[in-house]
């Protein structure tokens, strides 16, 4: 039995996001099915974690296992050829036994693409969050490090969201002026909460726009109250950047 690692890159704007479920399109049973006709076997593929609908990826890292004897360099090219063309296969590698995409993860970056034009896109309107009111980028970047290190991020997650511990650590919080009028919110972590990035993105957004300043982000940690952290920020501006191992 060989266990295979697989980068995978999608848009997510189509799915349900990555996790199987009956009668909607997942990234998640789309592998698995072009996999199945590839080899005959049901098989299960394991993410590094889950994305939501609508949010896509550069590097979600999945494994599954396999008695096929295809050359470890032909599965690229044999699962592209069997899935659509909003997901691709980056690389194929065959890792040892114990290896897990989730379990097995010691960090991830996950990146939030703000479009801060006058009037927005069509073309890219599914790829980032416009937003009109200019952002002060300075005082984003000094609530970003707020941010950093271990805290409790209740006020962070999804309210109503499983009650298991809410504390991770984020190792490095960034918030990028990019050319075109584009800003890059940066978040790498030892994991994140349901919707953890996208309300941490809006809070920051709120920053930016005057409506609280940089240091209150401290006292929002310590709340733990929901309410009391900014909006959560649409899934299309979401990206899984990379996994770490």
């Amino acid at each position: 039995m060989r266990n295979i690692k697989l980068i995978i890159e999608y848009d997510g704007k189509e799915f349900n996001g990555w996790q199987k479920q009956p009668n909607k399109l997942n990234i998640q049973g789309t592998i698995e099915q072009a996999i199945q006709r590839i080899t005959g076997e049901e098989v299960e593929l394991n993410a590094s974690g889950r994305t939501d609908a609508g949010v896509h990826s550069l590097g979600q890292v999945a494994n599954f296992k396999t008695n096929s004897e295809l050359p470890i360099e032909k599965w690229p090219l044999a699962l592209n050829a069997n899935l659509k063309k909003s997901i691709v296969i980056k690389s194929a590698e065959e890792v040892e036994e114990r290896f897990h995409s989730r379990l097995s993860c010691k960090r991830k970056t996950y990146r939030y693409i703000i479009n801060n034009s006058k009037y927005g896109t069509a073309i890219y309107r599914n790829l980032e969050t416009h937003i009109p009111q200019k952002l002060n980028i300075e005082k984003m970047q000094q609530a970003a490090k707020y941010f950093e290190g271990e805290h409790d991020f209740k006020a962070f997650k999804a309210s109503g969201t499983s009650g298991k511990s809410s504390v991770r650590t984020i190792y490095k919080a960034e918030v990028l002026e990019m050319p075109n009028e584009r800003i890059y919110i940066e978040l790498t972590g030892n994991g994140f909460l349901y919707n953890m990035v996208r309300i941490i993105s809006g809070t920051l957004v709120d920053v930016g726009l005057g409506k609280m300043e940089p240091q209150v982000v401290t006292s929002i940690i310590e709340s733990k109250k929901r309410e009391n952290a900014g909006r959560t920020l649409p899934p299309q501006g979401l990206y899984l950047l990379k996994v770490e191992y």
